[in-house]
């Protein structure tokens, strides 16, 4: 299925609405330290789908919602999804050379600096949303605060990247595979979609839908990844192709074979277009992104 060239259009202009967001994010946090700040715009500005920020709005506007709240939402997931890639690809973790086609922040820097532009995003996401404009009220303020913490902390992305660590070289089954990756890659998935949504005034039917639908879409990027680890490259990737495979780490294709990880990813696909489907408003874009997630070559 080709992706309508509206979506497409949407997908980049979401993406500069990022750009700017987090231009004036990193403005906002008035960094004191010019190589750190050299470091943290190198992390957050080398490119990415932008993916994240781009379920906060699509979500934040299927509740009738689009203002300066959901630009802020949009820039925080993205500091913290960036503040993970960084602390991701350090010796310790992946040791990974190349992100988004380019050198890893600590091959650009240094690790001491590229641990500490991890630190100043990670901390620099909730800075921002605390000092949204007062006409946003404090309950909604607090809310964003919670649901980041939740995705990025010991119950969400953290807890995943442990499990993670944990599985290499070892023989896991796909309770385990799919209980890390919920963690690793889906928590900040739904945190996002969840974000966008709070940005207005949702029902807890409309949550639980909204959750079903991340949690789909979340499993179905991981599963992608695994996929694309397998048949795509090094140049199309932007990182390291066969990475996965060279660090035995337990994948989708390894236990499902690659056919068989490719229907996970449709399956999902479907799960997630059928939550969508008890939901009032515009909700295209969103079952658009679906199928980018399960389509995509990078």
């Amino acid at each position: 299925m080709t992706l309508p060239t509206t979506f497409k259009q949407q997908l980049l202009t979401s993406q500069e609405r990022c750009e700017n967001a987090l231009n004036n994010a990193i403005k906002h946090l008035n960094i004191s330290d010019p190589y750190l700040a050299d470091a943290m715009v190198y992390s957050l500005l080398n490119g990415g789908k932008r993916v994240r920020p781009f379920l906060v709005q699509a979500t934040a506007q299927a509740m009738g919602i689009d203002d300066e709240r959901v630009d802020i939402a949009m820039a925080a997931i993205e500091m913290v999804h960036s503040y993970s890639l960084v602390h991701d690809d350090l010796p310790a973790m992946d040791d990974d050379a190349l992100r988004r086609g380019q050198p890893t922040c600590h091959i650009k820097f240094n690790e001491a600096t590229a641990i500490l532009a991890g630190d100043a995003l990670l901390t620099g996401a909730f800075e921002i949303l605390v000092d949204m404009p007062a006409e946003f009220t404090i309950a909604q303020r607090l809310k964003l605060v919670s649901l980041l913490s939740q995705g990025a902390g010991a119950s969400g992305m953290v807890a995943g990247q442990a499990i993670d660590l944990a599985s290499v070289g070892k023989d896991v089954d796909l309770t385990h595979l799919e209980r890390m990756h919920a963690h690793k890659t889906g928590a900040l998935i739904r945190i996002s979609v969840l974000m966008g949504a709070v940005c207005g005034a949702p029902n807890a039917d409309t949550l639980q839908h909204l959750t079903t639908y991340a949690n789909a879409i979340g499993l179905a990027f991981q599963v992608q990844d695994d996929i694309l680890d397998i048949e795509s490259d090094t140049a199309t990737l932007g990182k390291q192709q066969g990475a996965d495979i060279a660090l035995n780490k337990p994948t989708y294709p390894a236990l499902l074979g690659l056919e068989g990880a490719k229907d996970k990813a449709e399956q999902l696909r479907q799960q997630a277009l059928e939550a969508l489907r008890n939901l009032s408003g515009d909700t295209s874009a969103l079952e658009q992104l679906a199928e980018y997630i399960i389509t995509r070559d990078h």
